[in-house]
């Protein structure tokens, strides 16, 4: 009988071993793992399977044969000869461009229009929440578009080209403006203009501690302006101070010469800078509403300016709340400049897919699309969340 009892515990022990969550949970992992693993391994060797069936090459072998095609817009020297790495290159080049750009000029345009949103004059708050709500509820492709028609539209044939000033000429292939002309001292004066940088932030830091310890200010904006000024133009003029410039002329059916600002290009950075500040904005004045109301209040009590109040003491502390849902927006940006191929951008993606349908692999070009955008998304947020991290409250 004794012995009975003893079965029967075992096997209502054993029978509920399932019951455990802690152990249900790890199975169900398992499981999920096995099937992932599984269709993992089947897409992969069907995949393999097919492009051997059809006699296409697998690696990026490709990157170093002959590209063979011409790209509209190259910020960096390439021709038709060059690899497929090159052409590549110049795509990344491009997507950072416009990426960089958007990033700076839909933050100015953010901040103006949420500002805005919260004025006291009726007409400017009405105008900017009119574009938030208009500019966010029109997609992003339709809204390149449409920035792209008028460009083309409203400018002239080259032939007719508008030109304001001399050597400046505007027409439906772009703005044309005098380059200077390349030389050696240049990249020394852009390692100066650095070096700059490095120094102004340092006397800011240094004035900031100053201030801190003796309450005496420090003017480093003026004395940062001075040497990111001062500091390439010593360079510059010890190089022999060269100037000479590459003015467009009218050639055929087109300019030759200079530097031009695309069609194209306008149209993707004016449809990123639109869109992504509408959004900013919001983010912008959302922040600053949930900065408190006494704030405002002590600032007037003080007989701090409207302009000062929110300089100094609004938008730095609205800035803790900004920040997090500003990142996204920044990787929104850059993610969105994919969308250039609608529009004949030649970025990243647009010369991807070229490459792609030369050669046959489209797995590989993709792949590398995927790597360039997770490293530029990842370099974005840990940049951003660095600077939160400084701009949080520390309790001591």
């Amino acid at each position: 009988m004794t012995m009975d009892v003893a079965a029967a515990g075992t096997a209502v022990r054993r029978g509920s071993a399932f019951n455990d969550p802690r152990l249900r949970s790890i199975f169900y992992q398992v499981v999920l793992l096995l099937v992932v693993i599984g269709v993992g391994w089947f897409l992969v060797s069907n995949l393999i399977h097919n492009r051997e069936v059809r006699g296409i090459a697998t690696g990026y072998g490709f990157l170093n044969r002959e590209a063979g095609f011409a790209i509209a817009e190259t910020p960096i020297s390439y021709t038709p000869s060059d690899p497929y790495s090159r052409a590549f290159l110049v795509g990344l080049v491009n997507t950072l461009k416009v990426s960089i750009l958007g990033i700076i000029l839909a933050t100015l345009l953010g901040v103006v229009v949420g500002v805005s949103r919260l004025s006291s004059n009726w007409l400017v708050a009405k105008l900017a929440a009119g574009y938030v709500d208009l500019v966010r509820n029109i997609p992003l492709t339709v809204q390149l578009l449409l920035w792209a028609g008028l460009i083309r539209v409203s400018a002239p044939a080259p032939r007719q080209a508008a030109n304001p000033v001399p050597g400046v000429f505007i027409s439906n292939r772009g703005i044309q403006v005098p380059s200077i002309e390349d030389n050696p001292i240049f990249v020394w004066v852009l390692i100066a203009a650095l070096v700059a940088l490095v120094i102004g932030w340092g006397i800011a830091r240094w004035a900031r501690q100053r201030q801190a310890a003796t309450g005496q200010p420090f003017h480093s904006f003026w004395v940062g302006l001075a040497l990111f000024i001062g500091l390439p133009l010593v360079v510059w003029l010890a190089g022999g101070a060269p100037a000479a410039f590459e003015i467009p002329e009218l050639k055929g059916f087109n300019f030759s010469g200079g530097w031009t600002l695309s069609p194209e290009f306008a149209a993707m950075l004016l449809g990123l800078t639109v869109y992504t500040a509408s959004f900013i904005a919001e983010i912008v004045r959302g922040g600053i509403l949930a900065v408190s109301h006494g704030q405002t209040e002590a600032a007037r009590a003080l007989g701090l300016h409207s302009g000062v109040t929110l300089r100094r003491i609004i938008l730095p502390q609205a800035l803790r709340m900004i920040i997090p849902p500003m990142t996204s927006q920044y990787l929104n940006i850059t993610k969105n400049s994919s969308l250039a191929v609608v529009i004949g951008y030649p970025e990243l993606v647009s010369i991807g897919n070229t490459i792609g349908n030369q050669t046959g692999q489209v797995v590989e070009a993709i792949s590398i699309f995927m790597a360039v955008y997770l490293f530029i998304s990842l370099s974005i947020s840990i940049g951003m969340n660095i600077y939160n991290r400084r701009m949080s409250l520390r309790e001591r």
